[in-house]
């Protein structure tokens, strides 16, 4: 059904009757003005960001670092999610945590997913349970662009931004086009279609619908090792935006979003029959998400803003016989007043958070009373920013936030930031501050769930703190016809009362506990850009870290799935005389270490060097791009360096594992490693070449 509908769309597409305005879709790699200033450097210098001082500034006159990414960056390698469109970014590494559902986080300077704040226009709408699930489903041709600040933000922005904030700018219904659309399919019979439209809805509002739908339902075990090689799905999301024209242009948006997916992996004969049961293996996870969110100026002198947003998330799901079943909502409102006195700009806000929690698992058992009892905690706020002008080059940024948990008590989370702007077009950037964090393990840590490894919580878990320093350079030459481009950063981040899972002490147990030591990650990232008239640009990032864990009179050791090093890279040419472009992507990592089950694992302890490398060609036609390629050109996949991946393939139940009077597990002829069934040990996708094609049509208005 879902294939009908994508081929009736292409038809609908090409039998349009509408005939392209003679601008028709302005392409960022059309121009080859040759003015003192490129061109194409404007648009950059002048990009207005929001995401670092939750205030709408010009990229160049922002105190904090914000990287920018537009939607025409993200086409260069046409992916169904932002999730896996963050293989692009420098620093950024979109994690996938288990070889049979595939779920995922994001890690930014090598800390994991639940470290990153994602919003989408700046609202808070991934967290805990979705954290895993929150980038997937929203529509690709309804985002502008992503705004990334790497290092905490949680003076601004409050508990999760610890390691970064990956905020999701979508368009205004006001600027959008009136039609577009995204249609892709791929050699592994993958489907995605993308689409979205802008209309009146009466005469002060202007609206904007999207959907997205994607079905890959073709199970594959190339590896031979039993299970699915990828995991299936089918997902569908629409997202409704609503803006409205006001008096003096004051603001008035909001958005509701309804995400809907059922994925399963697992044994190639599991189909949903044995759902729960322990005959044949078998992950399924049914998801229903809706969100909420809008913002308004009120309508006084002052600028006075009022944001909110609403959250709920159910999740039904089995890992193999493990049920897993949970309900989360996530109330947040805050409001703003952003006033500038002479050098001043200050910025100064409440906010109030409530967070929802009932699954079946400890975390909402009530041990006294012997029951479930849902987890409920309120989080008020009140921060205070002051941005000032210290003379032309200069300007300083100070800032104040004051959180109350309802558990923890007061957590209070200064900020401080400097901009100097030198005389050779170089701009300074320092940034230090502080960071918390309330843990939820079994909605963050998907390895609590499956594999037969024990759960062991050994305290009450305690909010984790964070401290900061991060110093960012960024540089532009301009020639006649072309620019370079540098940015470069150097940042250290300290951890107390870090939640670790220890995988080492006991290959049978996970166990959990706030960390009796201090944990660091540190390291240095460069970016450099070059753009020859608009025709020839390269974007080539690296970046080198270190990131430990040091407990008290023991040694330092890494966290697993950490790399040393990283490299990503965007090249692209535009053929001018016959208008096709050229896209070439990639990434290449170093060794990180993985989790092993004992000493007797033959599996490799450390992942070897591993690239992912992409190649797209895009034609213009009137208000139609036609593109396609070859995604993984290297059809490099984790299996080609390793025995096997998932450990007992052949037993994920466990029932020939034996065990001795310890309880641990004994080496015999049947499992002569001393295994037990785990799916964890997984760094890369297992998803090898593939070739894909896809079309893309814009009207607008």
């Amino acid at each position: 059904m879902f294939r009908v509908f994508i081929l009736y769309l292409f038809m609908m597409m090409f039998s349009s009757d509408i005939i392209s305005q003679e601008n028709g879709v302005v392409d960022t790699l059309v121009s080859t003005r040759n003015d003192t200033i490129p061109d194409f450097i404007k648009p950059d210098m002048d990009a207005i960001v929001v995401s670092g001082t939750m205030r709408a500034v010009r990229k160049l006159e922002s105190p904090v670092a914000v990287e920018v990414y537009s939607s025409q960056f993200l086409k260069k390698n046409p992916v169904p999610s932002i999730f896996e469109a963050l293989t692009m970014v420098n620093g950024v590494r979109p994690q996938l945590n288990c070889n049979v559902c595939n779920t995922g986080d994001i890690h930014i300077n090598g800390l994991d997913g639940p470290y990153t704040m994602v919003t989408i226009d700046g609202m808070p709408i991934v967290s805990g349970l979705s954290t895993v699930y929150g980038l997937f489903g929203i529509p690709n041709q309804m985002i502008d662009r992503v705004e990334i600040v790497k290092g905490p933000a949680s003076g601004l922005y409050g508990s999760e931004a610890v390691g970064g904030l990956i905020n999701i700018i979508t368009k205004s219904p006001l600027k959008a086009p009136l039609i577009s659309g995204d249609l892709m399919a791929t050699s592994w019979q993958e489907y995605q279609a993308d689409l979205s439209a802008s209309f009146k809805a009466g005469k002060q509002w202007r609206s904007m619908l999207g959907v997205h739908m994607y079905q890959y339902d073709d199970p594959v075990d190339h590896n031979q090792d039993g299970f699915t090689d990828v995991t299936l799905q089918k997902r569908f999301s629409v997202f409704s935006k609503w803006s409205a024209q006001r008096k003096d242009d004051r603001l008035a948006e909001m958005g509701i979003r309804y995400y809907n997916e059922n994925r399963w992996g697992g044994e190639m004969a599991w189909n949903k029959t044995f759902r729960g049961s322990d005959s044949i293996y078998g992950e399924s996870i049914y998801t229903n998400r809706a969100e909420f969110i809008g913002r308004y100026q009120l309508p006084v002198n002052e600028r006075i803003f009022f944001s909110w947003s609403y959250t709920y998330h159910h999740q039904d799901s089995y890992y193999g016989i493990t049920p897993f079943f949970a309900k989360q909502q996530i109330g947040f409102g805050q409001m703003t007043w952003d006033k500038g006195i002479g050098k001043h700009n200050l910025l100064a806000g409440l906010a109030l958070r409530y967070n929802y929690m009932d699954d079946n698992t400890t975390a909402t058992y009530d041990q006294l009373q012997g029951k479930n009892a849902a987890d409920r905690s309120w989080l008020p706020g009140i921060f205070l920013q002051d941005e000032i002008k210290i003379n032309t080059r200069q300007d300083i940024l100070l800032g104040l936030r004051l959180d109350h948990h309802s558990e923890h008590g007061n957590i209070f989370t200064p900020r401080l930031a400097w901009k100097w702007k030198t005389f050779d077009n170089g701009v300074f950037r320092l940034n230090a501050g502080t960071g918390f964090r309330v843990v939820n393990i079994f909605t963050e840590d998907h390895a609590a769930l499956t594999g037969a490894r024990t759960i062991e919580i050994k305290e009450d878990i305690e909010p984790e703190q964070s401290y900061n320093i991060n110093l960012n350079y960024n540089h532009r030459l301009a020639f006649d016809n072309a620019f370079l481009g540098f940015d470069g950063s150097v940042w250290y981040t300290r951890f107390s009362n870090q939640i670790v899972p220890d995988y080492d002490t006991d290959p049978n147990k996970i166990i959990y506990q706030n960390l009796d030591g201090y944990s660091v990650s540190r390291g240095v990232s460069m970016n450099i850009e070059y753009n020859y008239a608009n025709r020839f640009k390269l974007l080539l990032g690296g970046t080198v870290q270190d990131v430990f864990i040091a407990r008290e009179k023991q040694e330092k050791t890494t966290p697993v799935l950490v790399e040393k090093w990283s490299a990503v890279w965007t090249l692209s040419y535009f053929f001018q005389e016959i208008g096709l472009s050229l896209d070439y992507t990639g990434n290449v990592y170093g060794p990180m270490r993985l989790p092993l089950l004992g000493s007797l694992d033959p599996r490799p302890a450390m992942s070897p060097v591993w690239s992912v490398q992409n190649l797209q060609v895009t034609k213009k036609l009137r208000q139609f791009e036609l593109y396609g390629g070859v995604k993984n050109l290297l059809n490099w996949t984790p299996t080609k360096s390793v025995p096997f991946i998932i450990a007992r393939a052949d037993d994920p139940f466990d029932k020939r594992v034996q065990y001795d009077a310890s309880g641990n597990i004994m080496a015999t002829a049947d499992n002569p490693y001393a295994l037990s069934f785990d799916p964890t040990y997984m760094y890369a996708p297992n998803q090898g070449r593939r070739i894909f094609m896809g079309l893309r049509y814009t009207l607008l208005k």
